[in-house]
């Protein structure tokens, strides 16, 4: 069994998953989360969990971040992907953010005191994934005391609901690419409704738009960036796919329990085949699940070791993502036919559950890491 740290931080997960779960038909079908669902995000204070206390958040430790993450992700897994962002986004900022000491306090006074919410904008239509080091096409260009950017950005989660954009362009005058402070409310800025995915709908992974956007110099913020180490905030992702498959599995068990054709005398629980099922998706989210907090707790436990991380976080992602997918089809399986069915929860599982498949880091770039890791201890 998992113990959270601190039960203040996941009785917010409880409260924003509530809700979450409520309007999860409404975001699925509108391609949008609810603006019920994002109003509890800031009522609820969800989006300070990542920010130090000695700032005015909760100063949630990694391992707690991810439990907060499975909860709210039981309620509706797009829900807790697309908060995360700006969660893993905000964790990130207060250990090493390396803007203008000015700029970052500012900004992070209005996310305190406002529950502004922002979020990376960073793959584009023909780079992909910045995780595979393309050259943005978004560009920008110098004029006097502001710098001018115009481009494209795609996969924005909550596009069209965040505060902030940190948008990565192409400096000319530095030739390098850099990041820049976009407020949602400056002309230029708009978001272009073209997010119509399988699963994992809610997100409102919309294409940001870019056009002649004036933003002053100092919100250049990040520059000259080193590559940086491994990011244990990003452990968000595997979390939300476990949390998922924790609620679909609940949700098979509890219709095992209930469902009896007359075919027999008891509920389809009693069944050999149906129980075995029942068995492989608590031992899938067992492994995985113990897995991930392990790795999470030696992130928290050992500062030190962080940089040589990069392999055992890479590979939770890979084995939570595919854990998830398996307990929802055993879930599906259980369900049988109705799980097709609109009526019920299983379908929306299995569609959001494969949507972990596309998120970073990808298998084949973990399996190099992997074996480049192998052969360099063999040497």
């Amino acid at each position: 069994m998992i113990i959270a740290h601190d039960e203040h931080i996941i009785e917010k997960a409880r409260q924003a998953a509530k809700i979450a779960k409520q309007y999860k038909k409404i975001g699925d079908e509108q391609a949008q989360l609810a603006p019920e669902v994002v109003d509890a995000f800031r009522t609820t204070g969800y989006t300070l969990l990542t920010i130090g206390k000695a700032e005015g958040g909760d100063g949630a430790n990694l391992y707690d971040f991810l439990l907060a993450q499975e909860t709210l992700a039981a309620g509706d897994g797009a829900a807790a992907l697309s908060i995360g962002w700006h969660l893993s986004t905000m964790q990130d900022l207060c250990e090493n953010a390396g803007w203008p000491e000015d700029m970052f306090e500012s900004f992070l006074k209005e996310v305190v005191q406002k529950q502004k919410i922002v979020n990376r904008a960073a793959s584009e239509p023909n780079t992909g994934s910045p995780t595979r080091g393309g050259i943005p096409e978004t560009k920008a260009v110098r004029e006097d005391d502001h710098y001018v950017i115009t481009g494209r950005k795609t996969f924005t989660s909550m596009a069209a609901d965040l505060d902030y954009y940190l948008v990565t362009a192409y400096v000319e005058e530095d030739d390098a690419v850099g990041s820049f402070l976009i407020s949602r409310e400056i002309n230029g800025v708009s978001v272009e409704k073209t997010w119509n995915p399988m699963g994992m709908r809610a997100t409102g992974s919309d294409d940001l738009i870019l056009e002649q956007v004036r933003v002053p110099r100092n919100h250049y913020v990040e520059r000259n960036k080193k590559k940086s180490g491994p990011k244990g905030s990003l452990l968000h992702i595997p979390a939300c796919y476990l949390g998922i498959a924790k609620s679909a599995r609940d949700e098979a068990v509890t219709f095992a329990k209930e469902f009896q054709p007359n075919t027999l005398n008891e509920p389809i629980i009693s069944v050999p085949h149906i129980r075995e099922k029942i068995g492989r998706m608590d031992l899938e989210l067992m492994q995985a699940r113990h897995f991930m907090y392990h790795v999470a707790n030696l992130w928290d436990s050992y500062p030190e070791k962080r940089k040589h991380m990069g392999p055992e976080l890479a590979a939770v992602k890979v084995n939570a993502t595919k854990a998830a997918a398996e307990v929802v089809d055993l879930a599906m399986r259980i369900a049988g036919g109705r799980g097709l069915s609109k009526s019920q929860a299983f379908e929306q599982h299995y569609r959001d559950v494969r949507a972990g498949l596309h998120n970073p880091p990808m298998d084949d770039a973990v399996l190099e890491l992997l074996a480049s890791q192998a052969e360099k201890k063999d040497n």
